[in-house]
């Protein structure tokens, strides 16, 4: 497929610059892959459509404040840093986005705070990127705790609000526990634990995998042709707990229900030749676009995301119908659905 057929408008009023007042009461959209019908529920109502047996697996990836402020030395301008992952704990090395990329060169010192944190560039690396080295001889939780009061939590640019004591709370699953993300796994952010709950006591299982998520799923298509386009790779583990609950729901032809994007790719990347999930830890750069044949989940929950974006290409090889994709989201569109990472959520059954 192309991208050119990924290519559509959305209306700015549709993007969610908020989460709504309670999590599991946003709008969800259901969608019979077999049958093409498409319901209009809330998002609690999922209670109402798994059952004994039934696998939902997680994601427990938990963001952490990335986006920094500083000031480069000598001329004292402000630059945006946006940190993406650690390099070496030892040194304090990280890859970073800046910006304005062009006013950073290698070589540069930046200053956090009141000269509380100092960086100092040493590297170049792709598209804005620069590897910073952190000049910091405490202990990581003394580091830890610098980034925590000084940085701001990672609300994409979408989002055109100040952000707000609620988000560093909001912009997170209640499940989350693995520090490390620049963004939250969105269809998590549904969940609450009431919710959870009621769905354990009706016999659903939850299980949890890790996929920090970084710029893997949001860096842009650049390139006509979808088999060109690079992902950027990610750390993912999936425990044997985990594995064990999802292959035994698949012998039991149960619902297996991914819920993101991120755990669909994570599952997806530790396939075994018997097409059963293998529990494992590396990096994956899976790219899922149409035609796909998915081996392990047969259930999906995303959130409506960005035209041209691998998130809206995964939903539409997951329909299996490019027409029908189409649909949903116009449909979405139509029927006043909120979008991207606070907005309402889409099941695919």
């Amino acid at each position: 497929m192309k991208l050119s057929q990924f290519k559509f408008n959305i209306p700015y009023e549709v993007v969610a610059q908020r989460p709504a007042a309670s999590r599991d009461e946003c709008k969800l959209m259901v969608v019979n892959r077999k049958n093409k019908t498409i319901e209009h529920k809330i998002f609690k109502d999922i209670l109402e459509i798994f059952d004994d047996g039934d696998v939902m697996v997680l994601n427990n990836a938990k963001v952490f404040p990335a986006r920094l402020y500083g000031n480069k030395e000598k001329t004292g301008a402000q630059i945006e840093v946006f940190l993406l992952r650690e390099l070496n704990n030892e040194l304090r090395l990280w890859d970073v986005l800046v910006d304005p990329a062009r006013k950073i060169r290698v070589g540069n010192k930046l200053f956090f705070g009141d000269d509380e944190m100092v960086a100092e560039v040493i590297d170049n690396t792709t598209s804005r990127g620069r590897t910073i080295r952190f000049l910091f001889d405490g202990t990581d939780e003394e580091f830890n705790k610098i980034i925590y009061k000084l940085g701001e939590t990672p609300l994409p640019k979408y989002i055109t609000r100040p952000v707000e004591d609620e988000d560093r709370d909001r912009y997170q699953t209640i499940f989350a526990s693995e520090e490390g993300a620049i963004a939250p796994p969105t269809a998590g952010l549904h969940f609450t634990k009431e919710l959870m709950m009621r769905m354990e006591i009706k016999g659903v299982h939850f299980c949890v995998l890790n996929l920090n998520t970084g710029l893997g799923s949001f860096r842009p298509v650049e390139v006509e042709d979808l088999t060109k386009h690079k992902m950027d790779s990610e750390r993912y583990s999936i425990p044997q707990n985990a594995a064990t609950v999802v292959n035994r729901g698949k012998e039991d032809k149960r619902r297996i229900c991914a819920v993101g994007s991120s755990v669909m790719r994570a599952l997806e990347s530790s396939v075994s030749a018997y097409g059963n999930l293998n529990a494992t830890t590396g990096w994956t750069d899976k790219f899922i676009f149409p035609p796909y044949d998915f081996k392990i989940a047969n259930c999906f929950i995303t959130n409506f995301h960005q035209a041209e974006s691998t998130l809206v290409m995964l939903t539409t090889a997951f329909l299996d119908d490019y027409d029908f994709a189409m649909k949903v989201y116009k449909t979405a569109m139509d029927e006043g659905y909120n979008f991207m990472c606070y907005g309402d959520a889409l099941l695919m059954i």
